[in-house]
């Protein structure tokens, strides 16, 4: 007599392989997340360095930074100018990121603490 051959996985087997899914997801989804909180930075950092050097370009053809062009941003940023006779403050925000903002000071006086052209988030 032949003995029929069975094939496919056992209940255990299938469960097991399941559990070790449910283990991966488990600590990959929150890593994922931090590293999407750290884009979105990113972008808001980007942006006001970018509008620092055109605000420097206005400032190099008139003489102050009054009257400098809304800079542009990226895709869920939302990028704000103060604009001083001697220097502009840029602050950005992501829609995707609640309470978090990003912000840069170009010409003088600085922001307390701020170096001239570096961007700090918080």
């Amino acid at each position: 007599m032949q003995s029929k051959a069975r094939k496919g996985f056992t209940l255990i087997e299938l469960l097991i392989v399941v559990v070790i899914i449910g283990i991966l997801a488990a600590v990959a989804i929150p890593k994922f997340a931090q590293t999407k909180a750290k884009a979105y930075e990113a972008a808001m950092k980007s942006d006001i360095k970018n509008a620092m050097t055109s605000a420097e370009s206005f400032f190099s053809d008139n003489n102050t930074y009054v009257g400098m062009p809304q800079p542009t941003s990226s895709a869920n940023v939302t990028l704000t100018p103060t604009p001083a006779a001697t220097g502009v403050q840029f602050t950005a925000t992501h829609a995707s990121v609640a309470g978090r903002t990003c912000q840069g000071f170009i010409g003088t006086p600085a922001i307390a603490g701020f170096n001239e052209g570096e961007v700090r988030c918080q």
